[in-house]
């Protein structure tokens, strides 16, 4: 059970800098009611070195997290750092939960689908469901809602 004293913890994709679906997520996550969690991706963290100290940073991110969210829109951008990311959370034994790009009909890499446990809609409430269905096996059993009219 999700609480204060006990709250998931997720990774973010990123690559090496913080953009618009990186932010929307935690703006989903945030006005979710009754959701708390901690963030260990650190987009602004990057480190000198070169490629390998970028992974290994990246490893250290991901390895405490019970449940990563690939942003598929980063593929574009970073294709190797996100597909690094996406394995490294396979191998680690992490559920990855991909997020197409939002607003958008472009398909996603099957590179990543095959990567992924889930597939998540832009959508609060399917977002916090994927979370707690991958990371901690629970099933929040919601039905939705529909309200009419009848005149």
């Amino acid at each position: 059970m999700i609480s204060q004293q006990n709250p998931v913890k997720l990774f973010v994709s990123h690559a090496w800098d913080a953009d618009e679906d990186y932010y929307r997520v935690f703006e989903f996550l945030e006005s979710a009611r009754n959701f708390f969690y901690l963030n260990y991706s650190a987009p602004d963290r990057r480190p000198a070195g070169g490629k390998e100290a970028e992974r290994e940073e990246l490893r250290r991110q991901i390895q405490p997290v019970e449940a990563v969210i690939l942003l598929a829109p980063h593929h574009r951008r970073a294709p190797d750092l996100l597909e690094f990311q996406a394995n490294f959370a396979k191998a680690a034994d992490k559920p990855v939960l991909l997020m197409a790009s939002f607003g958008s009909t472009v398909g996603v890499p099957k590179a990543l689908l095959a990567l992924a446990d889930e597939s998540v809609d832009w959508d609060e409430r399917a977002l916090i469901d994927a979370i707690l269905r991958q990371a901690r096996h629970e099933d929040t059993q919601r039905w939705e809602t529909i309200e009419f009219k009848l005149d």
